[in-house]
């Protein structure tokens, strides 16, 4: 369904959506494509294998570690380095995460080799993302979405194929289980189009700990909404995660002013 928003919003509201307007070669775009379309089908199963085996809350915390391999990636693959004072700030945010995988009750090995999983692969998703949108193709977020998501949805039917009962499907349909099913849809469509536009706008890097604010808010809704035990170590390192986000953001403002100041004082000294 969320290919089917976005073919619609490509396609029949062109008005709404930046095309890229680049000529790119077949095999190269639809190697991108692929590729991209094999991360995030890999990310959303990898994401559910881990919800399945343990809680909301503790797949959230386990995610929460994405600046630190963005970090590494970023580096890899952009040649995008940090300072020392943003590294030790993500100091914070993997004890947070090691105090919340050593105390959680519903701890599962399963469970959080999918969530790691999932981890690195939405990482390397976020910063392969970033240099298609930033690069000399420019895709458009709207179009990267689609692109993507189309891609994904080739390797899912083989599956769907192989697991479903189409004839019951048919016979005994479930309209309110439908109706949830397309609001999930527009609301995962509405998500990943505005993430690939923020990931337009800032680093990897920076979107990842964005990611994990986002994180810490849905690890409490779900101890509210599914009644998860929580225990006060994992509690505690939850805060020193959120508390790592924080220092983080801070840091990346005291880079960016010495950097700045730097420039100022290159430019003083060559200026007549």
């Amino acid at each position: 369904m969320s290919v089917i928003f976005g073919g619609f919003t490509i396609y029949v509201l062109p008005c709404c959506v930046q095309r890229s307007g680049v000529e790119e070669r077949k095999m190269k775009f639809i190697r991108n494509m692929s590729i991209l379309g094999i991360l995030r089908f890999g990310t959303v199963v990898c994401s559910l294998i881990s919800l399945k085996h343990v809680a909301v809350s503790f797949t959230e915390t386990v995610k929460a570690s994405a600046p630190l391999f963005t970090v590494i990636l970023s580096f890899l693959i952009l040649r995008e380095k940090v300072g020392l004072l943003v590294m030790f700030s993500l100091i914070p945010v993997m004890a947070g995460l090691s105090l919340c995988s050593a105390n959680e009750i519903s701890f599962n090995v399963i469970g959080f080799v999918a969530a790691i999983s999932n981890n690195i692969m939405d990482c390397i998703q976020n910063v392969f993302s970033k240099k298609l949108l930033s690069g000399e193709s420019s895709y458009s977020p709207p179009e990267l979405q689609f692109y993507t998501g189309t891609a994904a949805l080739l390797l899912q039917i083989p599956y769907w194929i192989y697991t479903i009962d189409f004839q019951e499907s048919f016979t005994k349909p479930d309209y309110f289980y439908i109706g949830i099913l397309m609001l999930d849809s527009f609301s995962f469509y509405l998500q990943s189009v505005t993430a690939y536009g923020l990931m337009a706008l800032i680093s990897p890097i920076t979107f990842s700990v964005a990611n994990t604010v986002k994180r810490t808010l849905l690890i409490w809704l779900s101890v509210v909404v599914f009644a998860n035990h929580v225990t006060w170590l994992s509690g505690l390192g939850t805060m020193i995660v959120t508390l790592g986000v924080v220092m983080y953001q801070r840091a990346k403002q005291v880079e960016a002013a010495d950097k700045h100041k730097q420039q100022q004082d290159q430019n003083h000294r060559a200026s007549p």
